[in-house]
């Protein structure tokens, strides 16, 4: 039995709980299946992080294995390294998106090429935790969504469940590879409450279906998906029918999936909180034009955040894309 098994077979058929909870039960349920697995971060021992994700673990298992940090992302990652090397499995919690940059040389210039470097001969289990995206009404360097930089580097995974179930189970995988992974939490949903199934349903790096249509397909992931499924709900009751798929990884991304919807339906709207220059919507825009063209009815349209700082909270709602733009997009597209 692998160890992901293991807990599947210990947990009840389905629970129901926040994405927050299903966060620290999949970090409760990895510490208990090996004992290489740590956490580090900043705030994470008895205050439990800012968002609770690691609340009572450290009670559980130590300071030795739930270590809480300085005020340091360069040297939390760099520490994560070198506990990769001696064959521990680090899980890091940056605290806000925002604060990732300081690190951000130890992971794109040291995490993510190390395996390669040493052509294979060392894994890089590291999980690097990243609550991102907006909707909380924070403020600066608190609400932002750098999926692009990460999903754009080689050597990294990068995925971002939707669902409590997603994120209990995703985090789970992502502990068990053998290979960098940059996980990010819509910290927007933290609270939000879904099921949480016994065992897996697919494979981490999987495009899912979260809706199906016919008219026209939205792609998005994280907290988009929300967005997405609602702006779905109300073409619905306008008479049209939206497929919603839910991307879950960004680095690699499942293509099979989009491209059979793309080509069924002919129309493409992808969604992100992310700036639209040189993004991951970008990437699925032209992959889509390229494989699935004689199949388009119009051109793939993306609606995302502005290509401006993250405002004031005050003006979050209207740099963050909801149902109405969205909806636009879905117009426009079947105006073609």
């Amino acid at each position: 039995m692998t160890e992901t098994q293991t807990a599947a077979a210990e947990r009840p058929a389905t629970t129901t709980m926040p994405l927050a909870k299903a966060l620290n039960s999949a970090l409760r349920e990895a510490m208990r299946a090996d004992e290489k697995v740590l956490l580090m971060g900043e705030d994470i021992g008895p205050l439990g992080g800012v968002f609770r994700i690691t609340d009572g673990l450290q009670a559980e298992f130590g300071p030795d294995r739930v270590l809480d940090t300085p005020l340091a992302e360069s040297g939390i990652i760099g520490t994560a390294i070198g506990l990769a090397m001696r064959g521990y499995r680090p899980v890091v919690e940056i605290q806000f998106d925002g604060f990732v940059y300081p690190g951000f040389d130890q992971i794109v210039s040291q995490l993510a090429k190390l395996t390669a470097r040493h052509r294979g001969a060392v894994s890089m289990p590291v999980v690097i935790r990243i609550p991102y995206g907006g909707h909380i009404g924070a403020v600066e360097h608190h609400q932002e969504s750098p999926e692009a930089y990460f999903a754009h580097t080689a050597g990294l995974r990068v995925v971002s469940p939707s669902t409590a179930n997603d994120a209990h189970w995703m985090l789970r995988q992502a502990i068990e590879s053998d290979d960098p992974v940059i996980f990010l939490e819509p910290k927007s949903k933290y609270w939000s409450k879904g099921e949480v199934l016994a065992e897996p349903a697919v494979d981490l790096h999987r495009t899912v279906v979260a809706k199906p249509g016919t008219d026209v397909t939205l792609v998005g992931h994280g907290a988009m998906v929300h967005v997405l499924l609602q702006a779905a709900q109300i073409a619905e009751r306008e008479g049209t029918s939206v497929e919603v798929l839910d991307l879950r990884s960004l680095s690699p991304i499942d293509w099979a999936p989009i491209v059979e919807s793309a080509q069924r339906t002919g129309r493409v709207v992808v969604a992100q909180e992310a700036p639209g220059h040189v993004s991951v919507g970008s990437e699925i825009a032209a992959t889509v034009a390229e494989r699935a063209f004689y199949s388009l009815e119009s051109p793939v349209l993306r609606v995302s955040g502005f290509d401006a700082p993250f405002p004031p909270a005050q003006l979050e709602d209207v740099y963050l894309p909801d149902a109405d733009r969205v909806l636009d997009a879905v117009d426009r597209a079947l105006a073609y």
